[in-house]
């Protein structure tokens, strides 16, 4: 893709194209190749676990948890400046690609200088050579940065997605190699050196774009000081997601803090699987929308209220077949880390919905407020993990719930107020699902509480946990859907999660895609053809 035509404007996506279905197409296609990029990962998980030690995992973890934040410049930060911004042009991305390449190369040169004193923090001499591993890492992360953000600016998420599923590929292989010839935790390090390598040629392949020298240009300045507000962001928030962690292996010891993050890595699932990967999609989408506010609003509203469909559902399911599933995944040894995440589950839902809110501060470039707020959230969280430590991992576990429950209100108020996006609105776009949802819950608890089949009650063996997760799931969804149907007093949610189906599967979406294509051109050609009804899709209505 050649991002800029001969007068160096972005020549991307035509701003006539069918946003709405594109951007549901381009949403499929991200959550597919991250179900992929999980497989993987899962694969790798299973087959080093067996060819490595923990120590050798938690000595990279150790570096990991500070290689990875500088990791994420320019990725968290630049990615979304240029997505948002109305009007970019050759000299302008230049220009970040200088200032974000002299970043990375600041931070991975300090951050190699900085293994010594990693080294003599945790009190392990090796951790000085795979500082200097990652730091390499670091930059190889940071240097394709701009050249993806073209990539998704275009929406060529298909090919950006081949492309970190190739790198995944790259991971997995290199690791299992090294660890296979006994390298040991050099296994770990050389796989997380080789990964962003793949990830940045293939960038520089995908986008064979090569930057100019610097010089002024309008705009630049505001286009780094949005990524910087959303950096520090980010650190903000990767901080508050770190405290937990600090809290529960400090007061509890290294077993609770193994039990509280197989809890934790479970609770975040959906949001890493289903809302992190369309992120870019939706800001590509929603940015391209707010020139008209009421346009934007009625967008945002009805893409909230199919994240609620799911999210709420998910959250009432995974609340009552957790301590099962987790069972079923690691073993009856962890039966803990299940009693850990039903608390953890309940606030999947609110965490899914509350998460939506930053299409609202990234779409309408409104970062420096969005980092104010998470110096709101961060000290709301804070206090509630403190309060919450005397019940141990699982009183942590509620104050995540808790949190989300007392900044939802807020956070959208906060969010929607520069657009004039009303809270009944919000309210009115969620409320159905979330009562649903309660009610389906409740009523499946109590139902299969009460049934008296013998693998339902028993509590040991993997033959149990299906049969209650198979059981309760099947249930759970056939009430869902008839609790939604009532209150909406009709099918018409089930209706558009039906209508998307197929703009969320690639394969099918290509498929229609050439038969409307063929049947408007036999429309054309034929003068006794009617012309079709307009199709209903999604955001089809604004």
């Amino acid at each position: 893709m050649q991002p800029f035509d001969h007068s160096g404007q972005f020549q991307g996506l035509d701003e006539n194209a069918e946003m709405s279905r594109l951007t549901v197409r381009n949403a499929g296609i991200t959550i597919f190749a991250q179900g992929c990029v999980f497989l993987i990962q899962l694969f790798g998980a299973i087959v080093l676990a067996r060819l490595l030690t923990p120590a050798d995992f938690g000595l990279v973890t150790m570096v990991t948890t500070f290689s990875l934040l500088l990791a994420s410049f320019g990725l968290t930060g630049f990615t979304d400046a240029i997505l948002q911004t109305q009007s970019l042009n050759h000299p302008l991305a230049s220009n970040l690609f200088w200032i974000n390449l002299s970043g990375g190369v600041v931070l991975a040169a300090a951050f190699g200088a900085a293994g010594s004193l990693l080294a003599r923090f945790y009190g392990n001499p090796h951790i000085t050579n795979v500082a200097i591993g990652f730091s390499l890492a670091i930059l190889f992360s940071i240097l394709p940065v701009i050249h993806l953000s073209l990539l998704k600016r275009a929406m060529r998420f298909a090919a950006a997605s081949r492309n970190d599923i190739a790198g995944r590929v790259a991971y997995m292989l290199t690791a299992i190699c090294c660890a296979w010839l006994g390298l040991g935790y050099w296994a770990l390090v050389a796989g997380a050196v080789i990964q962003p390598l793949a990830i940045c040629v293939g960038a520089w392949v995908l986008c064979p774009w090569r930057p100019s020298l610097p010089r002024r240009v309008e705009n630049t300045g505001s286009m780094v000081r949005y990524a910087m507000n959303i950096y520090g962001r980010f650190s903000l928030n990767y901080g508050t997601g770190n405290a937990d962690n600090l809290l529960v292996g400090w007061r509890f010891g290294a077993p609770a803090l193994g039990f509280y993050k197989k809890a934790f890595d479970l609770f975040v699932l959906p949001s890493c699987q289903l809302l992190s990967p369309i992120l870019a999609v939706l800001v590509t989408a929603l940015s391209r929308k707010n020139k008209d506010l009421e346009d934007f609003k009625r967008y945002f509203l009805k893409a909230l209220s199919l994240v609620a469909f799911v999210a709420m559902a998910a959250s009432a399911d995974l609340t009552l077949i957790g301590r099962d599933l987790v069972r079923l995944l690691l073993g009856s040894a962890w039966g803990e880390s299940g009693r850990i995440f039903t608390y953890f589950a309940p606030g999947i839902g609110l965490m899914l919905v509350y998460q939506t809110t930053a299409w609202i501060h990234l779409s309408i470039g409104t970062t420096s407020r969005w980092l104010r707020w998470t110096v709101i959230e961060l000290a709301v969280t804070g206090v509630l993990f403190l309060f919450a430590l005397r019940w141990g991992p699982a009183g942590i576990a509620g104050a995540w719930t808790t949190s989300f429950i007392v900044l939802m209100h807020p956070g959208f108020w906060y969010a929607g107020k520069p657009i004039g996006l009303p809270l009944a609105s919000v309210t009115k776009a969620v409320w159905r699902y979330t009562l649903a949802a309660l009610i389906a819950g409740l009523t499946c608890a109590q139902i299969v509480g009460r049934m008296e089949w013998p693998p339902l009650a028993s509590p040991f063996g993997l033959p149990g946990a299906i049969t209650r997760i198979v059981t309760n799931s099947v249930l759970f969804t056939l009430l869902y859907l008839g609790s939604v149907t009532a209150l909406f007093r009709g099918f018409e949610p089930l209706r558009q999660i039906v209508r998307l189906l197929p703009d969320l599967l690639p394969g099918v979406s290509s498929w229609q895609q050439s038969q409307r294509s063929r049947r408007g051109a036999q429309d054309m050609t034929d003068p006794t053809v009617e012309p079709a009804a307009q199709e209903v899709t999604f955001g089809s209505k604004y």
